[in-house]
């Protein structure tokens, strides 16, 4: 099954949320990436950079659904503003080794992430939080 996913900024959840139906459009700034689990990789990328285990996160309800359902369709998730802060703030090298975690994490559950790919994914990600930041804008996702 392909998934599409988009990782976009947005002023806001009810903006974010108009995002449900065709994706975030050309008015926001965007990264399009497919064919991962955009749920489970926020919470990883969160316990990898800035601490904690992966059920304490979910439990903290750090994933929050801002439209959509997530079990049939599409839906626009909140990035947490603490894995926000921390690809903001995080350095290259940081990042490096976050993606390289990852890849690991994802072959260990069987799904194949190229470590470059998951190294682009997580440097353009942390560029687009970087933006959000200056602009005073929340990072979203959107998965279809």
């Amino acid at each position: 099954m392909s998934i599409i996913v988009k990782f976009f900024v947005a002023p806001d959840d009810t903006s974010a949320g108009r995002a449900l139906r065709a994706g975030p459009g050309q008015a926001c700034e965007s990264l399009s990436f497919g064919n991962f689990d955009p749920v489970e990789a926020v919470i990883e990328w969160e316990r990898l950079l800035a601490g904690g285990s992966f059920e304490e996160l979910v439990d903290a309800g750090e994933l929050r659904v801002v439209a959509g359902r997530g079990n049939d369709g599409c839906v626009v998730f909140a990035i947490s503003p603490r894995l926000s802060t921390a690809l903001a703030d995080a350095r290259p090298s940081g990042l490096r080794d976050v993606a390289a975690s990852w890849a690991r994490l994802r072959a260990e559950d069987g799904e194949v992430i190229e470590p470059e790919i998951a190294e682009a994914i997580v440097a353009d990600l942390a560029g687009l939080a970087s933006s959000a930041r200056r602009h005073a804008q929340g990072v979203y996702c959107w998965v279809a």
